[in-house]
């Protein structure tokens, strides 16, 4: 594969997986005139990105298989279909309600862009590679947020609304054209992979059942989970608590999203001197630091607006290590069933991201708290969870290791 084939080939599977992003981040500066529009409330209308975070998370185990039997891109064909008819539907809404069910068949549509990028990188790269191709294709997922929000709320101010939504159909057109004339094929169709339900429970228990997996998934996931509060949080943060316009909303987003952006680029060069175990470990210490310093900042009034940005920023650095490091320890043990496995993991980050959103609108309740304790919770949890996986596996291998000297011994 010459460098140019290899640029490109991240570039197309880098736009699949902006479109999630693009779908959440550019229509968070229209949350204040979608509420207006539709008659409803702020934390109604945070409803409608829950169901996304639903309707992905659900969507990722529907596709997997479909991905493992009929190769990666008739199922991207339908759901890239699918998604440019439910960003149609939601452009013509007219309550809220029927907002929050088109963003749900959105999300359905456009997970499969996330699913197969995924297991593309798995197919298409050597496993010693894989971890600085996610790197890469985060670095390109991380543009989305610098851009998305910053163009949303120019958009919303100019043209209301209803017009993102349309652009983002336009922009899945364009990438659906790329995906069928320029990106390979990855693995092809496998006839012995059957979608009949047992098969496909026994495909996801295989998976399952592999440690290595469980543990980088479990803890990687909700790890990652923390900046879908973030995302849930910050408009009623920065543009009602803080009074910012909808344009300097979206520059705000923009900054912080660089930061996962200059993580990504670190994390490519610290591959070439640590293993993805030890950066994603030293990463977890650090974002539960941060995250605790923001509760307590949070709880006792210490923060303006400059200040929580330069926090945010810190806190949200950790996700360009942690994000691709857990995918790649996550992935690595599979090949057969690397489209499950995929799915798996894409499935439950996406369900604990709606979960953390979701809370984030129930706790509701003017202040910043909300949005900053569930943030901190998520990089606990991961850490722990972590913590405890990793003594486990060891203290297996070890009693294990144990048990092989003895039978040498006898």
């Amino acid at each position: 594969m010459t460098r140019k084939q290899y640029i490109t080939i991240i570039l197309i599977l880098g736009a699949l997986a902006t479109i999630s992003p693009f779908s959440i981040d550019m229509y968070l500066p229209g949350f204040p005139a979608i509420a207006r529009d539709l008659h409803t409330t702020i934390a109604r209308v945070q409803l409608s990105l829950t169901s996304y975070l639903i309707g992905i998370s659900a969507g990722q185990l529907f596709y997997g298989p479909l991905l493992d039997r009929f190769g990666r891109k008739m199922p991207l064909y339908l759901g890239l279909i699918i998604y440019i008819i439910a960003s149609l539907g939601c452009a013509l809404t007219q309550s809220a309600d029927a907002l929050i069910m088109m963003r749900f068949l959105q999300a359905v549509g456009g997970c499969a862009g996330m699913v197969a990028a995924q297991a593309l990188v798995r197919d298409l790269f050597p496993v010693n590679k894989t971890a600085q191709a996610f790197s890469l294709l985060t670095l390109v997922i991380a543009v989305s947020p610098m851009v998305a929000p910053t163009v949303g709320g120019y958009v919303t101010a100019a043209f209301g609304w209803h017009s993102i939504f349309i652009i983002l159909a336009v922009i899945t057109g364009l990438i659906l054209l790329g995906v069928f004339f320029v990106l390979p094929e990855g693995k092809s169709a496998d006839a012995s992979i059957s979608l009949r339900p047992k098969p496909v429970l026994s495909n996801f228990f295989t998976v399952l059942k592999q440690p290595q997996f469980l543990i980088y998934t479990l803890a990687g996931g909700i790890a990652t989970a923390a900046p879908f509060a973030y995302i849930a949080g910050s408009p009623d943060v920065f543009m009602n608590i803080y009074k910012v316009s909808e344009q300097e909303y979206g520059w705000i987003f923009a900054f912080l999203a660089f930061a996962m952006i200059g993580s990504t680029q670190l994390n490519h060069i610290l591959l070439k001197k640590f293993r993805s175990e030890q950066i994603i470990q030293v990463t977890m210490y650090y974002q539960t630091a941060v995250g605790i310093l923001l509760v307590v900042g949070a709880w006792y009034g210490w923060y303006g607006k400059y200040s929580l940005i330069v926090l945010l920023f810190i806190f949200l650095t950790g996700q360009g290590l942690t994000n691709p490091n857990a995918s790649a320890l996550s992935l690595a043990p599979f090949t057969k069933h690397a489209g499950s496995a995929s799915a798996l993991m894409g499935s439950f980050r996406m369900a604990i991201g709606g979960l953390v959103s979701a809370a984030v609108s129930v706790l509701h309740n003017n202040t910043i708290l909300p949005m900053v304790v569930v943030m901190a919770l998520c990089a606990v949890a991961g850490l722990l969870i972590l913590y405890i996986g990793n003594t486990a596996m060891r203290y297996k291998a070890d009693k294990k290791s144990v048990g092989d000297d003895t039978s040498v011994l006898i």
